[in-house]
């Protein structure tokens, strides 16, 4: 016997970028296979878009098959395209945290996240957190850390450290964090992902993963013993490996997840290899969150040219790593 799954609820993000777009475009080609709510303001959505406004979520299930269903929340402000409105920040971030609500209460099975503009978020409402993961992990009130990774079929790739400077990297990874980072990125590989046995690779900091010390002293004095410590303990490990070798095909068929050191060296090759079917997925939470793997893309908002193909791949995934985790 099988059960309807919960409904995907989709954070609208930004209004004035392409979030509203590639939701509708996500409705359109998943409404006859996963069943989702997008909550936002609907004056937000593209003119002539077929939606229903619904009380309960519960009800997306039967909507979604003729109309995308709307959880309605009011934003002061309509949407421009490619221009964002301070004023709308608040009601963002606040259906961010109704969604976090919806699927903590196990009313909804995941959460997929259109994208936000933080800079719009810091001016209008002062928002503090670097991004999406950082945030989702306060409103979770998770021991663990947030931690982000990059999905398709080509690669998973999890960096260790996020949204900071460069030059902040070198302070900011620290055994702790790569020893917390592999370890949720081998749990969720078996929980949410079905891997039993996750074979993990990871980078080196430095380039030729500091070539025995020359170009850098880290991997020798703490990355690789910390690495060998942990494949002691019955992680399958690789590494520290050069970043600049691990990721053509013949070595990515060695490992199930890759684990970067910083933003580019994880997000580089993804979009690289596969930059329209990429997803966010933020691992480490007590709830499945995923997100396209792209921007706001202000400077096609509102022309019908946004390409919803990594926002319908995030709600599949979503549905997936949903349903792998009851």
């Amino acid at each position: 016997m099988t059960t309807t799954p919960l409904p995907v609820v989709i954070s609208c993000g930004e209004p004035a970028g392409i979030g509203p777009e590639i939701a509708v475009g996500a409705w359109q080609a998943l409404k006859d296979e996963v069943p989702m709510a997008w909550m936002g303001d609907p004056r937000h959505l593209p003119e002539g878009t077929l939606y229903e406004v619904i009380d309960d979520i519960r009800s997306a299930a039967v909507v979604v098959h003729h109309a995308l269903p709307v959880l309605a929340h009011p934003f002061p402000a309509p949407n421009i395209p490619g221009v964002p409105d301070p004023a709308n920040a608040q009601a963002v971030i606040d259906v961010i945290a109704a969604s976090v609500d919806l699927v903590t209460r196990k009313a909804a099975g995941a959460i997929c996240t259109a994208p936000i503009h933080k800079k719009a978020l810091i001016d209008g409402a002062g928002f503090s957190y670097p991004g999406h993961t950082e945030y989702l992990q306060a409103l979770a009130e998770s021991r663990g850390r947030a931690v982000m990774m990059l999905a398709s079929d080509a690669l998973r790739v999890v960096p260790a450290t996020i949204h900071i400077p460069l030059s902040a990297v070198p302070t900011a990874l620290t055994p702790a964090v790569l020893r917390e980072t592999i370890e949720i990125t081998a749990r969720d590989l078996r929980n949410r992902f079905g891997i039993s046995a996750p074979r993990i690779a990871i980078a080196g900091l430095n380039p030729h993963a500091g070539e025995e010390g020359a170009m850098g002293r880290e991997e020798l004095e703490w990355i690789a013993p910390l690495v060998a410590g942990m494949r002691a303990e019955g992680h399958d490990l690789r590494g520290p490996l050069p970043a600049d070798t691990m990721f053509h095909a013949a070595a990515r068929a060695g490992y199930d997840a890759a684990i970067a050191m910083y933003h580019d060296q994880a997000l580089i090759p993804i979009k690289t290899l596969d930059f329209d079917r990429g997803v966010n997925v933020t691992l480490g939470l007590p709830f499945v969150r995923t997100s396209p793997d792209h921007g706001t893309a202000f400077d096609i908002a509102g022309q019908g040219r946004a390409n919803p193909t990594s926002m319908i791949e995030a709600i599949r995934l979503a549905t997936r790593l949903a349903q792998a985790s009851v």
